[in-house]
């Protein structure tokens, strides 16, 4: 067994989110290095499973390596697919539990060939999955200056977005940018440093978000994720940055409301529509977790039980 259960946000809270049964199947949307899967899978019993998702082919590699469970399956897919790879196991409907996770992951972070991190230089890549897509450096190359202020602005919500595009430009006309030391610096001369906040943080989450489109991911995901669910069945999602956390909210929200049917009808239909989810509340990561792991400062965690 892996152990690493340290270096995943919010470990406790979000294993106890899933309210796991012995014999229960439970998905990580998220595998990452396996902190998540591996508690769960210390939760569950002989019967139980698990099936992990990463769209990051170095994470498949390492669960292979590292990682060896009868009970465990682990699927080199973005978790915008769970619906289709839960049907063709003929598991809709009987899933007890979904974490999602959708921080970058530390390996990630660390590997600056990866190209994820301001920190450290490194090619400008960005990509979760590096055998499909466009790197960032290729489309900060190919993106004219509007639709780079449009991605900065509305993905990492920056308001010095179109100062940093004509940055962006206005240095490409010489030099072409292939590095995230080049870029970060570009960015630093646009917007000015914050306590604790690097000036290029906004602008390279919104690249990320955007090159991977995260949020459409994300939104595809929820959308059909009720339907993967047992009675009963619980949704646990950590988000980092208010867009993420808005989609959650709002999906929650959608799902957990009563709705009556418009007045008129016979008596017999004029009942209160059914919830599909119920609203378990959001938690943030205690003190003690931000004091040790500077990243789990912005987790939000929100759970939703599915009605039955």
């Amino acid at each position: 067994m892996i152990s690493n259960h340290h270096q995943s946000v919010m470990f406790t809270e979000s294993i106890d989110a899933l309210n796991i049964k012995k014999d229960g199947i439970y998905i990580d949307a998220t595998f990452g290095r396996g902190g998540h899967t591996c508690g769960i899978l210390d939760k569950i019993g002989e019967n139980g499973r698990v099936i992990a998702l990463d769209q990051d082919i170095s994470a498949i590699e390492y669960a292979k390596d590292n990682l060896m469970d009868k009970r465990l399956k682990v699927i080199h897919s973005p978790f915008a697919n769970m619906y289709e790879i839960v049907s063709q196991l003929n598991l809709v409907g009987k899933i007890d539990g979904v974490l999602m996770d959708l921080g970058v992951s530390s390996p990630q972070l660390d590997n600056k060939e990866r190209g994820f991190s301001f920190n450290t230089d490194g090619p400008l890549d960005m990509r979760m999955d590096q055998t499909n897509g466009t790197s960032a450096a290729q489309w900060l190359y190919s993106a004219d200056e509007e639709e780079i202020a449009n991605v900065i602005y509305r993905f990492g919500e920056e308001k010095r977005s179109r100062h940093i595009a004509s940055a962006i430009k206005k240095h490409q006309k010489d030099n072409v940018i292939e590095t995230t030391l080049q870029l970060a610096n570009i960015i630093s001369g646009v917007v000015k440093s914050k306590k604790n906040k690097h000036p290029a943080t906004r602008s390279f989450q919104a690249i990320r978000i955007f090159i991977n489109q995260e949020l459409n991911q994300l939104t595809q995901a929820l959308e059909k994720s009720i339907d993967l669910l047992s009675p009963n069945g619980r949704l646990a999602i950590i988000s980092f940055h208010s867009i993420e956390d808005r989609i959650v909210k709002r999906f929650i929200q959608k799902n957990s409301r009563q709705k009556s049917l418009p007045k008129g009808l016979p008596i017999v239909n004029e009942k209160i529509k059914k919830t599909k989810l119920k609203d378990l509340g959001k938690k943030f990561a205690s003190k003690d977790e931000v004091k040790v792991n500077k990243r789990s400062r912005s987790a939000i965690l929100r759970v939703a039980e599915k009605s039955k």
